[in-house]
């Protein structure tokens, strides 16, 4: 589909921001990500989606571009209702370009004709109910990078509130300070990527390490639940020194914050690595532990990493969560403790 089209389509689908300042008469600043755009009128920000018309910030709302039931395991989030349900959905476009991204029919709808899927018009009470009709205790912003249709999750999530419902983000973490405290009130988890501990490695993807790295720690400050995954890619940032910088750095801010190290498979335009090996991933697990990270996970090869799946009392060692995969065998914390020796495992757990 082409992008042009897309824009067109998209058009019909907005309403103004209030993820931006003024600069001047003439420009607008848009902080909804860490690009900070300066948009003039009639333009659009990095994102493509993101634009200034008639002195307004225009913003995406109203349409999924992707809905689906899915287990929270998949999000990853290994610390929240272990077993229960989220109901994701998503918009089009993204304010970075990773030549690996496995969502790039619906991240890189604006940057790439051989991309991109219809959009379906609809509520967030529509959304909502799906979610209770399925019995989801989550609701995730995914398959795009939220942050960049962050006011149409709020309206989301607000509507999920009054039902129980807690809205979550799946991002790559290029965040700002003005955009987390916008988002804070209706968001209480956050997953971001964290896909590399080189700045030269981030530029070619779209924005800083030092970007990232600052939105980790103020994601943290603010209270959200964490969780973060490094998508192991060979000859990108599998290197042990590498590894060993991520894990220093979450350890830094919390040993607590669970660090998923997950499977890289060839996908979009990134076809020459090969895919990661089981191997590769309980060697990057095991520099995380080693580093002082309690919780380290392994994923995207079930059943191949043994007990690196699991969730273990960082005091006594005891079995809590089994998994094989995104499926919850065996879910043994009681009241968000180990039944064994006490100690309280750091998550949502009821």
């Amino acid at each position: 589909m082409a992008a042009d089209s897309i824009k067109n389509i998209l058009s019909r689908r907005v309403k103004e921001g209030v993820l931006f300042r003024a600069v001047d008469s003439e420009t607008t600043e848009c902080y909804a990500c860490g690009h900070r755009c300066k948009i003039h009128e009639g333009k659009f920000g990095i994102c493509k989606i993101r634009y200034r018309e008639k002195g307004k910030l225009m913003v995406p709302t109203g349409y999924t571009a992707g809905i689906q039931l899915d287990p929270i395991e998949k999000k990853p989030f290994f610390h929240v209702y272990p077993g229960g349900k989220a109901l994701s959905f998503g918009m089009l476009g993204c304010d970075l370009h990773c030549a690996y991204c496995q969502n790039w029919l619906t991240s890189q709808a604006l940057n790439d004709s051989l991309t991109g899927v219809f959009p379906e018009d609809i509520t967030p009470l529509q959304l909502v109910r799906l979610a209770t009709d399925h019995e989801a205790r989550v609701l995730t912003s995914t398959y795009n990078e939220p942050l960049i249709t962050s006011e149409w999750a709020v309206e989301v999530f607000a509507e999920g509130k009054k039902h129980g419902l807690i809205g979550s983000f799946v991002s790559n973490g290029n965040a700002t300070p003005e955009v987390l405290d916008f988002i804070r009130p209706y968001v209480d988890l956050y997953k971001v990527d964290l896909k590399s501990f080189d700045d030269k490695n981030y530029r070619k993807l779209g924005t800083t390490l030092r970007n990232v790295t600052s939105s980790i720690e103020g994601i943290f400050s603010r209270g959200f639940w964490l969780e973060i995954v490094t998508l192991v890619i060979p000859g990108f940032n599998d290197s042990d020194e590498e590894l060993r910088s991520i894990a220093q750095f979450i350890k830094s801010i919390s040993g607590n914050i669970p660090w998923h190290v997950t499977a890289f498979h060839r996908d979009y335009k990134m076809r020459d690595p090969q895919n990661t090996s089981a191997e590769t991933l309980i060697r990057a697990a095991r520099i995380g532990r080693a580093e002082g990270l309690r919780y380290v996970y392994t994923g995207n090869r079930p059943g191949e990493t043994k007990s690196w799946e699991n969730t273990y009392c960082p005091s006594c060692d005891e079995m809590l969560v089994e998994r094989e995969g995104y499926r919850v065998q065996r879910n043994n914390v009681i009241h968000g403790a180990c039944p064994k020796c006490k100690t309280t495992i750091p998550g949502v757990w009821s």
